[in-house]
């Protein structure tokens, strides 16, 4: 009886280990691109920061000096207080929008699946593609200004003004964004049983109470990720100022990746690059990690 036990172990064991080597095996493309296109110039960036290196020559130890000197650049005060700035005026603009249009499109109507595209098609488009058709929005004489002109207001700079480019950027970037929140919503409102909106009806509970009491709460869980991955995602912009304003005016819309992207590429300042973009992964963490203790205070999962 033993005997036959351990034949079944045995044979339970080598059908383990043949599947773990197929797994491996499947995974491998995916595990060799990981490695090589992502943990490798992780691990490289991460050498460099303590390197003064400009792309040509062979780089130079300089040890904790490009931190210092990062934590000493009031132009990287500057492009961090811009991405402060674009962040907070770009996640609650897109919560709200992607929520509203959420919800309208959850209920009943004629042509939803239609809308749902619609909105969802700047987000699969490319960044540059979609920022050329901004350009063209904000110029002197495009369709914005046009359209103020025709109520009776003056033409806006709204590319070359300190006052109204950040604006801007924020503007594109939720229309750009705003559709893949909107479909993280949905999946949420589509989780909500129905049966309790129609408990709270017969109770007299009016539309604002079902949505404040009902609504709210059981999207929390969604509403945590969308902001945390919006948070994560605007710390990260870069496309939307390149094209539309490059920083500009007078720095009024440099934010921090840009800002490693011209020490990197245009100044050739490769160590003091790699430092500001450790910096910057250390400010998205601690970011991170904040957010995780307070949704304890406002996400409820059950």
């Amino acid at each position: 009886m033993s005997g036959v036990r351990g034949r079944a172990a045995w044979t339970r064991g080598a059908r383990r280990r043949r599947e773990a080597l197929w797994a491996l095996l499947f995974l491998a493309p995916s595990l060799a691109g990981f490695l090589v296109f992502t943990l490798g110039p992780v691990g490289a960036s991460l050498g460099l920061s303590a390197t003064r290196w400009d792309l040509i020559g062979r780089p130079e130890f300089v040890g904790l000096d490009n931190y210092r000197a990062a934590l000493a650049d009031p132009i990287l005060g500057r492009v961090m207080r811009n991405t402060v700035t674009y962040s907070a005026g770009t996640v609650p603009l897109l919560v709200i929008v992607s929520l509203a249009l959420a919800m309208a499109l959850n209920q009943p109507i004629r042509g939803r699946t239609l809308f749902r595209v619609i909105l969802f098609m700047p987000v699969v488009s490319s960044t540059v593609a979609v920022a050329m058709v901004w350009r063209w929005i904000y110029a002197p004489f495009g369709a914005l200004n046009a359209l103020l002109v025709s109520v009776g207001l003056p033409v806006v700079g709204w590319l070359t003004t300190t006052t109204w480019a950040m604006p801007a950027v924020i503007l594109m970037s939720v229309w750009q964004s705003v559709g893949y929140s909107m479909v993280i919503f949905l999946a949420g409102l589509q989780g909500i049983p129905q049966h309790l909106y129609d408990a709270a009806a017969v109770d007299g509970a009016s539309p604002w109470q079902r949505f404040w009491r009902i609504t709210l709460p059981l999207l929390s869980p969604t509403t945590f990720f969308i902001v945390v991955m919006a948070i994560i995602s605007t710390f990260q912009v870069f496309g939307q100022v390149y094209m539309l304003t490059g920083g500009g005016p007078a720095f009024a819309t440099s934010t921090i990746v840009y800002y490693i992207y011209e020490r990197a590429f245009l100044a050739l300042h490769m160590g003091y690059a790699s430092a500001l973009a450790w910096l910057l992964f250390a400010a998205i963490f601690g970011l991170t990690v904040i957010q995780l203790r307070l949704q304890r205070r406002w996400v409820a999962y059950e």
